[in-house]
């Protein structure tokens, strides 16, 4: 064990005890390996000492270390993130069959499903980072994580426990149609002619023709493929369908992937801020999507303890002081002893959440 000044701290050394801010708060857990984007948020917040392992001399962190630190998980591996990698490994072979327009494997599908969502308590929509993930893959993980956030947003919405899993298996396959659509309107980096978007839009209806089907599943999360682009005030798609004509499940699975598809990096865009996409989810509340299923994930996924720590948009980093109920996207944040209300000053906006110690 030693004691070093932060200046002098070197890449690779491992915490051997916790560290806090000023005001108290914990910033790093004992065991945390050092890389840069921790040395940076050391020096913001003006740590002067901290105790590490051995000076000198340590390994680096391997990569999955540096990703398990980044995501706010804690070694050993969390188990959520081994279930996600199997759920990959699945997935990418039920992609391989659609596009093969073979039949989907819906035994193995939901109990997979199942084993990922034994783990969902462990799932942070606005933190959790996906190991390995890579653009090639936008279907696999954007149909994952829609899975998980689908199932977390009926469950704060009262949706019955019966319902859980046909929500979570609806966000799983409700963009399987785009397997069927040419790769190349999907990546392609411009914007799309009005006809190659008719294109595109028509994964709505191959997806339903794919698992309508299927035995084992209901209706419900046959109609999510069809009916997600589908908006409340009736300019959706593929039918144009109004309010309650909508399912239920469907709403839901909107959102998630709304918010999935902004803050993902795509062939064409780079990943918004979540809580942009949040504000834009808020707008959109609006007569586009359900208002009080957008207003519950909102509020949900915005309930942060004090002490949270976040970068903002300048690359600045502070810790959530106080969170206004009225404006749960843009809380008092302290970025070295001065407090920025977001609310007041919207140049600023938070860019991710680095830590949350809720």
């Amino acid at each position: 064990m030693a004691v070093v000044p932060v200046s002098q701290l070197k890449g690779g050394e491992r915490l051997n005890d916790q560290v806090f801010t000023k005001r108290g708060s914990l910033l790093f857990d004992k065991g945390v390996y050092v890389t840069a984007r921790e040395l940076e948020i050391l020096r913001s917040f003006m740590i002067s000492l901290v105790s590490i392992e051995s000076k000198g001399g340590s390994e680096p962190p391997t990569e999955e270390q540096e990703q398990q630190q980044n995501a706010g998980m804690p070694a050993p591996l969390n188990p959520l993130f081994q279930e996600y990698d199997a759920m990959v490994a699945m997935f990418r072979k039920v992609v391989r069959l659609a596009e093969a327009g073979a039949e989907l494997p819906i035994l193995e599908i939901r109990t997979g499903l199942e084993g990922l969502l034994r783990h969902i308590e462990h799932y942070n929509i606005l933190t959790f980072a996906p190991r390995n993930k890579s653009l090639k893959e936008y279907l696999v993980h954007s149909s994952i994580l829609s899975a998980l956030t689908s199932c977390q947003l009926a469950k704060w919405h009262g949706l019955p426990v019966k319902d859980h899993l046909p929500v979570a298996l609806g966000g799983l396959l409700h963009d399987i149609g785009n397997a069927r659509v040419d790769p190349a309107l999907l990546e392609k980096k411009t914007k799309l002619t009005p006809a190659e978007m008719e294109e595109v839009r028509k994964h709505t209806v191959l997806g339903y023709q794919m698992v309508k089907g299927v035995a084992g599943i209901n209706e419900g999360v046959k109609l999510c493929a069809l009916q997600h682009h589908e908006r409340e005030d009736g300019s959706g798609y593929p039918l144009g369908l109004k309010g309650d004509k909508i399912h239920p499940y469907a709403k839901i699975i909107a959102v998630a992937d709304i918010f999935h598809a902004m803050t993902n990096n795509r062939h064409y865009k780079n990943a918004s801020s979540p809580y942009l996409v949040l504000e834009q989810l808020q707008k959109e509340s609006f007569g586009k999507l359900d208002p009080t299923i957008v207003q519950t994930f909102i509020h949900r996924v915005t309930q942060f303890h004090n002490g949270t720590l976040v970068r903002l948009n300048d690359n600045r980093i502070g810790e959530i002081v106080f969170s206004d109920r009225n404006h749960p996207t843009r809380p008092w944040v302290n970025v070295n002893g001065t407090i920025i209300n977001l609310t007041l000053d919207r140049s600023v906006h938070i860019q991710e959440v680095i830590q949350n110690f809720a």
